[in-house]
């Protein structure tokens, strides 16, 4: 029996095998990619801060599941004009200085990379309508000294309540803060937001977005109202967005507003790296027994120990251990 096909025939000859192409552990080096900062990320697409203006990029696939977030530092290929219809794509990430992360629920396993680069964490919280979630803001802490970032207390509607009966709470932490009202001048905000990378966070209602209008004009975040039977606030921002700041005569600075949370898991931290964040405490658990957790009801802490001995303020060792219980306390 003849074969189907004779000599003359082009099925009669070996088809090139695929991937016959030697591997190769080089990489590309774009010697012509450009800086650029991460200002936006919207399901795939990327807003990018090259050179003061606006481009937009995709990810290379050569970074295949490598996340890339607001406030990550990447070097760009392509067109980085900033043209309607230009595309550049986002070819390296570079190592990030913070990391801020959550997770949906104490615990889910899951991490969720907040903002990359952020060197201050400003919690928003009005002092009324809607009331103060202390076990919110006890968690948005946390989270900013896990992430080794300075926190900022922002106390909004300071029109409406006393300001001092929340400050009290926070005073033996060492958390800095500054107090607004509405109509109120921001000069000291300002201040303390020059020459930083700042991550507004808060529960909707809180007035976080009309100080973003207020502190950047043309950002036209829109505000959300209070719902007066819960007194919670309804979401306006859905997405997280890096914005330069006006500055004058001070240094140039970014805030980045966040959507409002309503959870701030915290499955992610550890006691003994929380511990860190308060270089005279952990000095003074270093003969604690191993595995000791810190907290109020360990047998042997060093912590009890110091504040015995009168080494420690009794206010700032409940402080802390009211944070490290905030990891899995209710929010509410």
């Amino acid at each position: 029996m003849t074969g189907r096909y004779d000599e003359h025939d082009h099925e009669h000859y070996e088809r090139p095998r695929r991937r016959t192409r030697p591997r190769t552990k080089e990489r590309p080096r774009y010697e012509d990619a450009v800086d650029g900062v991460v200002t936006t990320v919207d399901r795939g697409r990327f807003t990018l801060e090259v050179a003061g203006a606006p481009v937009w990029a995709v990810k290379a696939r050569p970074l295949g599941r490598k996340g890339v977030v607001v406030g990550d530092r990447v070097r760009v290929v392509g067109d980085v004009s900033g043209d309607e219809g230009a595309l550049a794509r986002i070819v390296e990430v570079r190592e990030r200085s913070t990391v801020l992360r959550r997770t949906a629920d104490d615990d889910d396993p899951v991490e969720r990379v907040v903002v990359a680069n952020a060197d201050q964490l400003v919690v928003v919280t009005a002092l009324a309508d809607p009331e103060p979630r202390p076990r919110l803001i006890d968690r948005a802490l946390v989270a900013a000294y896990d992430a080794r970032m300075k926190p900022l207390l922002c106390l909004t509607k300071a029109d409406l309540a006393d300001p001092e009966t929340l400050l009290v709470t926070y005073r033996s932490l060492g958390v800095p803060w500054v107090v607004t009202r509405r109509g109120a001048d921001l000069a000291e905000l300002r201040e303390r937001l020059a020459g930083r990378t700042s991550v507004l966070i808060g529960h909707s209602g809180v007035g976080k977005s009309t100080l973003v209008n207020a502190l950047v004009p043309h950002a036209d975040r829109e505000i959300g109202q209070v719902n007066a039977v819960t007194g919670r606030g309804r979401h306006t921002s859905t997405s997280a967005i890096m914005l330069a700041l006006p500055h004058h005569d001070g240094e140039p600075g970014w805030i980045v507003d966040t959507p409002g949370i309503r959870s701030f898991g915290l499955a992610h931290v550890r006691p003994e790296d929380l511990i860190e964040a308060f270089p005279d405490l952990d000095e003074m658990t270093e003969d604690c027994p191993r595995g000791c957790t810190h907290a109020a009801d360990e047998p042997e802490c060093g912590l009890d120990d110091a504040v015995a001995r009168g080494e420690a303020d009794p206010e700032r060792v409940e402080s802390f251990r009211r944070l490290l219980e905030a990891r899995s306390a209710p929010e509410y």
